[in-house]
């Protein structure tokens, strides 16, 4: 359907829609353009504060402060000169596939001019637009570009072509979480209380930023050299078509939850089944509703204290082995999470203390009665996380010690064969297959950090 519009004559003018949408590319293009610049400078600015202040706090002499703002001047033309470059995948090496899921895959890559290790998350275009993933992918971009702390996995650049997106982050080579659940089967109290503290932290740091992320799980939170949670996949978790699966459960509706009756598994046979299930699951396009809270589900709206009843079935896994809701489908967990009233039990045979179920049970419960509504203290205060040194806990030592042989050492993730995603070279267009006429909604992908474009000598991801 054409657009008019009224020229000077009183005449109707008609717009076609390729000419509507090249207008409108053009403003989303411009937008970004101006949108980049001001952040630019509001960060240009933000460096050179916290160089200020750094100096300050050091108590550098005159010569020695001009000498660092010298240093630092030399740094940000730098910055700008190699942010103008094109960035693409022929910039990287790939070494390993250290991940796969449903629309791309994840690879340990190098890059070429530095030797800096990464984790690279490759995404198919088509699958984000065919699935609906484009919002998804935004938020996970947007995210790992705003967030500046030590819980949150970093991204250092992210870039695309004509099929793929690229976000480029830390390598973290502890692995994840579920990983270590399996090779532990289960935690004692003390592991698990540090590794709920590490998590509070960065889930509270990702709420203080506005998000929510609604799919915390052991798959996200990664360990880093040291042993120390950092939190991963916003929005668009590797192997899922939609972030909360509710499209899948969509014809599963209350009234059929009447035949439901429990599981007559034991703790044992439990813990067995979910083991041989776990990593299944964790890579295909289903994935597991496990971890979701029932509001989730529901689509009756939620808040951030629904990342929170995800914390609660992730400690319950950790001191039982299995969470609360597992059973041999997705759809029959689906209808335990949505009855957990009457699921959420400790078996008898694994005893725990009652400090930890109190816990559980003031994570995993109604909405409004659940913990942490009010602000993270009330989880803090919490008799089961008594005695963490919330200030200094990165500097301790993690719960389970971490070995790391190399930069590049991948044996904490498993074993993918190698295959070929048939990736271009960036700047080679008439091997490139283009999407389709929407691809401009990737616009204005591109991020560059300022660290990993200035960064030289010891690469990073090298343990300390």
């Amino acid at each position: 359907m054409s657009a008019t519009t009224s020229n000077p004559s009183g005449s109707q003018e008609r717009f076609s829609p390729h000419t509507l949408e090249k207008a409108a590319k053009t403003k989303v293009s411009l937008q970004s353009f101006y949108s980049n610049l001001l952040a630019q400078h509001k960060d240009r600015k933000s460096r050179l504060r916290c160089l200020e202040a750094a100096m300050e706090e050091q108590g550098l002499t005159l010569q020695e402060k001009e000498e660092r703002r010298s240093l630092h001047a030399q740094k940000e033309t730098e910055f700008l000169r190699l942010k103008r470059s094109r960035l693409g995948i022929d910039d990287f090496d790939s070494l390993k596939v250290i991940g796969r899921g449903a629309f791309g895959e994840v690879r340990l890559v190098q890059k070429k001019d530095t030797g800096h290790v990464y984790a690279m998350k490759i995404l198919r275009k088509a699958d984000m637009l065919e699935k609906e993933q484009v919002a998804h992918v935004r938020a996970e971009r947007d995210i790992l570009a705003e967030a500046e702390n030590p819980w949150v996995v970093k991204m250092y650049f992210s870039f695309q072509d004509g099929q793929f997106l690229y976000l480029v982050m830390e390598f973290l080579p502890g692995g994840d979480l579920m990983t270590m659940l399996m090779k532990k089967d289960t935690f004692s109290e003390e592991e698990a209380r540090m590794y709920i503290a590490e998590s509070v932290l960065a889930i509270d740091s990702i709420h203080t930023l506005g998000f929510i992320h609604r799919d915390i799980k052991p798959d996200n939170l990664l360990l880093d050299s040291r042993g120390h949670i950092k939190l991963a996949d916003f929005g668009l978790c590797t192997g899922l078509k939609k972030a909360h699966r509710t499209d899948y459960y969509r014809e599963l509706q209350p009234q059929d939850m009447h035949d439901f009756v429990n599981d007559p598994m034991d703790s044992k046979r439990k813990a067995a089944t979910w083991k041989r299930m776990r990593r299944a699951l964790a890579y295909s396009t289903v994935g597991t509703p496990d971890y979701i809270a029932p509001e989730v589900f529901q689509q009756t709206g939620y808040t951030k204290t629904s990342d929170w009843w995800s914390l609660g079935v992730i400690l319950y896994e950790m001191l039982i082995g299995y969470p609360p809701f597992c059973s041999e489908t997705p759809q029959e967990t689906y209808k335990k999470v949505m009855n957990w009233k009457e699921m959420l039990v400790f078996p008898p045979e694994i005893p725990i203390s009652q400090e930890s179920r109190n816990l559980i049970h003031r994570l995993c419960c109604e909405r409004e009665n659940r913990i942490g509504t009010n602000g993270v203290e009330e989880i803090k205060q919490q008799p089961f996380l008594r005695g963490v040194d919330w200030e200094h806990i990165r500097d301790r030592p993690a719960p389970i010690p971490i070995e790391v042989k190399s930069i590049d050492d991948t044996s904490n993730f498993d074993e993918f064969p190698d295959l070929d995603m048939k990736f271009e070279p960036s700047d080679d267009p008439s091997k490139v297959q283009s999407t389709n006429k929407k691809d401009w909604v990737f616009l204005n992908y591109t991020f560059k950090r300022f660290e990993g474009l200035t960064q030289r000598g010891r690469p990073l991801g090298l343990p300390m």
